[in-house]
């Protein structure tokens, strides 16, 4: 290519797709043909994406309607709704099948599992209806299968990345976890020889460790702390010396071998999710090189190959069209660092990794009131009551109001006195946000980043609002219900949360914490999926077994006392009112899996439903245990540990401190958000009265969240841990005429 003039429309798409599939870190081996292209553009427009997350939401609410059902709908409509999500799946599939050649198709894993749920579902949607119409008795088995479309479509990358290193994770936990299981049969052996012969009995009157595998239970419930100290007591009770059995045993167990666990899941699932990201580096520089062996052009015989800055402009206009011009022209400077109008292969690489830092524009405008009552505004007066705003002593002021506001709400509401101060308090919190629009531009006062100003002013004229309707209703004596003063109660304890803005270490570790949010999502999605297969079991196993008497329901009802069924007469279950404990619908189910992840008393829990169906049942809730508390919440608590520890360090990658070097060199930097208060760093001082002529016209600061997606803040955690070859241009990443990488299902 010797001009950017040779540069096709369908050249410029084809390098478009590579980047914005690298700063997406999209592996997809598509088809580079002009119409696999454009049909692989559509496949990832948001309008279709958010279409399929409809469906497959819309998918697994079914079961709320389905039997046992809690808004309970006809069988031919929920059986319709499900057909018309499997066209929509089937649809995306082909879609899918028609960007990417045939082979890798039928290559890709992910691919076949779906293509499996939606046959084996048709299937069992034929057998149901078969069956039920004739008079038989028919299982929905098909949807335990219904998360799993969540983790095998492309955009599920992060769910898959997950159980792919929990599954590779699992030889090693495996081991461990059959010591711990060797471990606590071998205390309960012991306990067995120790207590049988005794004669001892529990508080309920039943005998005291004289069956195994009882014991087995109740020692593993003892891991977990559920039990302690019930289960000791009657051996505690006969002699102080039998407590040195169970101190040993929970020692032994609940602190070395869960600490182990901790170590050994966190250890093996972090060695597997850094060859993940490896890969993930290495595909990202693939496709760059590839869009930069399209773009590239040579000045001169021999010369090296470069990118010039209007080829790169038309690239961006595709990659991100939102992106401005001010903002694009910056990250040229950067890439450009000696201003040559051309970038070479190494700057180009990294504009994905560029893209993916967010980048706020700040614009400098005039106070309205300036422009229309510059004499007013400007005026001695004006321009004091404008500064005071603007000091410190302003925010603190507020917060000390705020701190006595919430002692008064901490007192009797039925006080006149008390209740009256409530106006005085919002009387002076909308003076605080008149003052601020006056001083302060108001569209940059309310633009999209300043969460803390929509917040305040939600809050406190939603609050002013639910006052006045609570107000005129107890005039009008039409007053009934507290639902509107509980709302306003609720408003004004929220109006709370600002005080936590003004202190730093609190600050830093909120920010922390909205910074590594989309990491935590990644695994809500995944209890999500663990918990609609459990819970889709658990109804199939439990439902009806235990019923729930409400408050309408007669106190004399003589099935009430046992939660509707005799097996539970005199059980811890029924005595504790754990009755709405139970799996009739979608709703209690995760609700009775959320008190078995939280764990205490789940061994009452799971002895209840063992009670109204066979001992059996026990494994179903010790599975769980396993596979969420020990494994998956593991991972999670150190994961997020480690997330936190990064972004708390607020350590910056070398493209970061570039960019802000940029922004410094070239005197358009705002105030960071890292730096001052929120409240004050959000309100820019672009609009000081008197500088305006000395401001610029626009100014950037790096986003306090800086990383746009989760795979960004796993390259910056796994940056020290990685070769440095997944980073330098050298690596034969860069060599555009190897193959895609074969880990298709990233």
């Amino acid at each position: 290519m010797n001009g950017m003039n040779k540069i096709c429309k369908e050249d410029l798409d084809l390098a478009a797709v590579y980047v914005s599939d690298a700063q997406h870190n999209r592996n997809i081996f598509f088809d580079t043909t002009p119409q696999a292209v454009r049909l692989y553009l559509q496949y990832h427009r948001w309008p279709l994406c958010m279409l399929l997350y409809f469906f497959i939401t819309l998918d697994l609410l079914l079961a709320v309607a389905e039997e046992p059902a809690l808004l309970p709908l006809p069988v031919w409509a929920t059986m319709l709704l499900e057909l018309l999500c499997l066209g929509v799946f089937a649809g995306r599939l082909v879609h899918y099948a028609k960007v990417i050649p045939r082979d890798k198709f039928w290559k890709d894993p992910k691919n076949i599992c779906i293509l499996l749920i939606l046959l084996l579902t048709l299937m069992d949607m034929l057998v149901f209806a078969a069956l039920r119409s004739s008079g038989f008795l028919a299982i929905r088995c098909s949807r335990v299968l219904r998360p799993l479309l969540l983790v095998n479509i492309t955009e599920g990358r992060q769910l898959r990345r997950a159980f792919r290193s929990i599954r590779n994770a699992l030889p090693q936990i495996f081991y461990v976890f059959l010591l711990f299981i060797f471990s606590v049969l071998m205390f309960s052996l012991m306990a067995l020889k120790l207590f049988g012969k005794r004669g001892l009995r529990t508080v309920e009157g039943r005998p005291y460790f004289t069956n195994f595998l009882n014991i087995v239970f109740d020692l593993y419930v003892l891991v977990t702390t559920a039990n302690s100290p019930d289960i000791m007591m009657p051996a505690y009770n006969a002699s102080s010396f039998f407590a040195l059995f169970f101190v040993v045993y929970i020692l032994v167990n609940t602190y070395i071998f869960m600490s182990v666990f901790l170590a050994v899941v966190y250890n093996n699932y972090k060695k597997y999710l850094k060859e993940e990201v490896r890969q993930l580096v290495r595909a990202k520089r693939h496709k760059m090189a590839r869009a930069f062996a399209i773009l590239q052009e040579r000045r001169a015989e021999g010369a090296e190959p470069v990118v010039t800055h209007g080829t790169w402009n038309q690239l961006l206009r595709l990659v991100q069209p939102d992106i401005s011009d001010a903002h694009r022209e910056l990250l040229w400077s950067v890439s450009d660092d000696q201003n040559k109008g051309v970038i070479g292969k190494v700057a180009f690489v990294h504009l994905a990794d560029l893209l993916n830092i967010q980048v706020i524009t700040v614009k400098s405008r005039l106070h309205p009131l300036q422009t229309c009552l510059p004499s007013l505004y400007l005026s001695p007066v004006s321009r004091l009551l404008c500064k005071m705003v603007q000091h410190r002593a302003f925010v603190v002021l507020f917060d000390v109001i705020i701190l006595v506001n919430a002692v008064f709400i901490g007192l009797d509401e039925e006080d006149p006195l008390i209740s009256k101060s409530e106006w005085f308090f919002l009387v002076l919190y909308l003076l605080e946000i008149l003052l601020k629009l006056y001083t302060f531009e108001p569209r940059t006062f309310y633009s999209r980043h300043n969460f803390w100003n929509w917040f305040d002013t939600i809050i406190v004229v939603s609050a002013l609002i639910a006052t006045v309707i609570n107000s005129a209703m107890k005039s009008s004596g039409a007053y009934t219900s507290r639902q509107i003063l509980d709302i306003v109660f609720i408003l004004r304890v929220l109006r709370l949360v600002r005080v936590v803005d003004s202190i730093k270490s609190f600050r830093i570790i909120i920010n922390t914490l909205i910074k590594i949010g989309p990491t935590m999502l990644t695994f809500a999605q995944l209890i999500i999926v663990v918990y609609y297969i459990f819970a889709v079991v658990g109804m199939e196993l439990f439902k009806g077994r235990i019923r729930f008497f409400g408050p309408d329901s007669p106190d004399l009802d003589p099935d009430r006392g046992w939660c509707g069924n005799p097996a539970l007469k005199g059980s811890s279950f029924a005595k504790l009112g754990y009755c709405k404990n139970n799996f009739n619908n979608l709703i209690s189910s995760f609700m009775v899996l959320v008190e078995l992840t939280v764990v205490n008393q789940w061994h009452v829990l799971s002895s209840g439903f063992a009670a109204v169906t066979h001992v059996s049942a026990r494994i179903f809730f010790i599975l769980f245990h396993v596979t969420v508390v020990i494994i998956i919440i593991n991972i999670f608590v150190a994961f997020v540990l480690e997330a936190f520890l990064l972004e708390y360090s607020l350590e910056k990658s070398v493209l970061q401190t570039s960019l802000e070097k940029k922004i410094e060199e070239l005197k358009l930097g705002a105030a960071q958000e890292v730096d001052d208060n929120l409240v004050v760093a959000m309100e820019t001082p672009d609009n000081e009265l008197g500088d305006s002529e000395k401001k610029t016209s626009l100014m950037f600061k790096i986003s306090s969240t800086r990383n746009r997606t989760v795979d960004a803040l796993l390259q910056r955690m796994f940056e020290a841990d990685l070769d440095q070859e997944d980073f330098t241009d050298e690596d034969e990443a860069l060599n555009t005429n190897f193959d895609n990488p074969t880990f298709n299902s990233i």
